[in-house]
């Protein structure tokens, strides 16, 4: 009788499947919820609308159940989508592309609410930046939350600075604000998924970004202090022979 090695490759491997079952498994039950979930939300609506008049503290207490319920669904359908948006993501088609425009793109879009809420953007983009390997749908969302959790942590307004840079193996981009900070224990917690600090928040979107970034082949830390603010760095390697 033989005995039959495994080695770390095929540990790899295989946990590489079990991995991809899973994660297939979870959306398709996802999916499944969806269903039911649409036809209660509609039900609840339908039912909104008969108490829509409500004249009796009976009605009345009904109509606040309904509500209730209402949000919940709605709560659960934002959840359901950001948790398959976390299983889809899979290996990426990486292009070449630049980085710079990403971010302004991005801060374009969230230009007049930032103006709104008295929050200045200021860019150092370096304009000789090298182009990347990037898919430009995924990782524009990556940066969408990122840069969305750096405008809720100043709601009294403040500064986010975006500075692109060259590293020594690649480029890099900083997104530093002056918003209320995290202690240490929630900065180590940040990037578990359904870990969130946010009333209704799915947890989902900050470890979402960092499998974006890291399909990418880049990687993201962060530092932060209470009432001070929080940086994010995300790197990304350099492909030879891309200019």
């Amino acid at each position: 009788m033989s005995d039959t090695q495994i080695f770390p490759e095929d540990i790899e491997q295989r946990l590489r499947v079990q991995y991809n079952e899973l994660a297939e498994l979870a959306g398709s039950l996802a999916h499944e919820i969806k269903n039911p979930l649409s036809v209660i939300s509609m039900n609840m609506d339908l039912l909104a609308e008969d108490f829509a008049n409500a004249d009796t503290p009976q009605q009345r207490r009904a109509l606040t159940k309904i509500e209730t319920v209402q949000k919940q669904c709605e709560r659960l359908q934002n959840l359901l989508q950001d948790f398959l948006k976390f299983a889809r993501l899979r290996d990426l088609k990486l292009l070449p592309g630049s980085l710079n425009e990403i971010v302004a793109r991005v801060l374009d879009m969230f230009e007049h609410q930032a103006n709104k809420n008295g929050i200045e953007f200021i860019r150092y983009l370096d304009p000789a930046l090298p182009s990347i390997k990037l898919d430009e749908q995924t990782l524009h969302a990556a940066l969408v939350n990122l840069v969305k959790n750096s405008i809720e942590a100043m709601p009294d307004g403040g500064e986010l600075v975006a500075r692109t840079r060259l590293t020594r193996n690649g480029v890099a981009l900083d997104l530093i604000d002056t918003g209320c900070g995290m202690d240490t224990q929630t900065a180590i917690k940040m990037f578990e998924a359904f870990y969130s600090t946010k009333n209704g928040g799915s947890g989902l979107g900050l470890p979402t970004a960092r499998k974006i970034i890291e399909a990418h082949g880049g990687l993201i830390s962060v530092q932060s202090e209470l009432d001070c603010g929080t940086k994010f760095t995300l790197e990304f390697p350099q492909p030879a022979r891309i200019t």
